[in-house]
């Protein structure tokens, strides 16, 4: 399956449905959310989605404006409340949350029954009719369920998943000169075992002194006024503008790993720990090595490639890799440092892509201790 996302662009009549789609979806959600949460509570058993189904008729009743909605969107969002609750049990991720009109990205199901024509540039949904897009991308294959999506900008988005019947390419064979160790920083986003540093761009940091200002803009309007909602939306378009240089960059770092090298190794690091350093906290969060990660996983899979990984206890960067000396007493302000018995001078973040990259061949047996 692979997912392709297009630029929707409704007429004001389609925006309106559009947003009452959102917003229904989200009342059911969190009615959803609700009624899981009382069924346990005074039952102590939980409460299936395919019950809930047959709830939302009743709920109909009692709100009439649902009816105006896709019944199949609907019951998509009891479909996201198991699931998030299975996260919950299995993934220890986090109790379920209820739908909030303010979270920057809102969105909603449509599991069937739409359409894409590419030679009209138009998707067709039920209840809303055919929406004006721009289809940049052909694709062949089962539609499965799509992802509508209003971003903090007011821009909307469709999402298609899509089932080609194609099977991932076969993993090629790497070997110590097709891999490639990659060192994740601060100070240089990656740094390779072959010597490159690739720069942090910092995106965040960059627009830090703007956000603040757009931020105090925000705060001093008065709620619910016109220029308040004004403020926030010029706030909104710069979060987003963020994001997307973000993404873009990794992108292109990423495709770009994945296409010269056979496999890739990396270093498994424990982020949610991380950014309990409130010094180094925003920094860590503005390079976002979790969604780089992500991408590399994903295209290596599409192309064929490996990822290598290594434990996050592994000591990489204070054990020399020519000798195997390892310096106790390094810190995190040493930059460089001398293995004092053989004599190499090493540049901290290089040497830690090297042993990244060897202690993931000796793990795979490419190489001996």
């Amino acid at each position: 399956m692979k997912a392709f996302k297009f630029r929707l662009y409704p007429t004001e009549a389609q925006a309106g449905k559009l947003n009452q789609h959102i917003g229904s979806c989200r009342f059911v959600y969190n009615w959803a959310l609700d009624q899981k949460v009382k069924t346990y509570e005074q039952t102590g058993k939980s409460i299936s989605r395919f019950d809930l189904n047959k709830l939302i008729p009743v709920l109909k009743l009692s709100n009439e404006w649902l009816g105006e909605v896709n019944s199949q969107s609907l019951q998509g969002m009891t479909k996201q409340v198991e699931s998030a609750f299975t996260r919950f049990f299995r993934e220890k991720t986090g109790f379920p949350k209820f739908k909030s009109k303010k979270n920057p990205i809102q969105s909603f199901p449509v599991p069937q029954h739409y359409s894409v024509d590419f030679e009209n540039n138009t998707v067709k949904l039920p209840k809303i009719g055919e929406i004006k897009a721009v289809l940049h991308k052909h694709f062949e294959g089962e539609l499965k369920t799509a992802t509508v999506s209003k971003t903090c900008k007011g821009d909307y988005y469709i999402s298609i998943l899509v089932e080609n019947g194609a099977e991932l390419p076969t993993k090629q064979p790497f070997t110590e000169n097709t891999t490639i160790g990659v060192d994740v920083g601060i100070k240089d986003f990656a740094v390779l075992s072959t010597g490159e540093k690739i720069e942090n761009p910092k995106y965040l940091k960059s627009s830090l002194q703007r956000l603040k200002v757009l931020q105090k803009r925000v705060s001093r309007k008065q709620k619910g006024s016109k220029n308040r909602e004004k403020a926030r939306q010029r706030l909104a378009v710069l979060h987003d503008k963020i994001t997307n240089q973000r993404n873009d960059f990794q992108n292109k770092l990423s495709f770009r790993l994945v296409s010269e090298n056979q496999a890739i190794a990396l270093e498994t690091l424990n982020v949610k720990g991380m950014v309990k350093n409130h010094h180094l906290a925003q920094a860590i969060s503005d390079s976002a090595w979790s969604s780089f990660v992500t991408k590399l996983e994903y295209k290596a899979e599409w192309f064929g490639k490996t990822i290598l990984r290594i434990g996050q206890f592994e000591p990489s960067s204070k054990v020399c890799h020519v000798c195997g000396y390892h310096k106790s007493d390094l810190t995190l302000k040493d930059r460089e440092w001398t293995c004092p018995d053989c004599k190499t001078k090493h540049d901290r973040d290089i040497n830690a892509a090297i042993n990244i990259k060897k202690f993931a061949l000796i793990d795979q047996n490419l190489i001996g201790v």
